[in-house]
């Protein structure tokens, strides 16, 4: 007879080997948990990251496009008022101001997001574009 059927025919062993599976897998089971709860840890971790990161985009946009357009706002009342005197030299500088703003992007500040995020912290940044 193998020693298997032997084990099989022993009935305290064949208990010992159900109780040893059992607490092998329980212990298996609770790292398993220990690992899902770190999982959804940094899940949340991250969720909580990536939405700050978003906000802190969105302001810099709301913030930057508010300053862009009251800046075009601006600088087109200047050319209202330059076409209603007739001072074409004047004209002639806003509409370039005008053309060299509009080349200009305003997202090319975002390549470092350290600076965009020092700028939305502090209240007293001049916002220039």
């Amino acid at each position: 007879m193998s020693l298997q059927k032997i084990a099989l025919l022993n009935p305290v062993e064949c208990i010992q080997q159900i109780v040893s599976a059992y607490a092998e897998y329980k212990i298996v089971a609770q790292q398993e948990k220990t690992k899902r709860h770190k999982i959804d840890a940094w899940e949340k971790a991250s969720i909580t990251k990536i939405n700050a990161q978003r906000d802190l985009l969105m302001a810099y946009l709301d913030r930057s496009f508010d300053e862009r357009a009251e800046n075009f706002r601006a600088l087109f009342a200047v050319v209202d008022s330059a076409i209603a005197s007739g001072n074409n030299e004047q004209l002639a500088l806003t509409l370039n101001t005008i053309t060299e703003i509009a080349k200009s992007s305003p997202f090319k500040d975002l390549a470092n997001l350290t600076n965009v995020r020092a700028a939305l912290n502090d209240p007293n940044h001049e916002w220039t574009f």
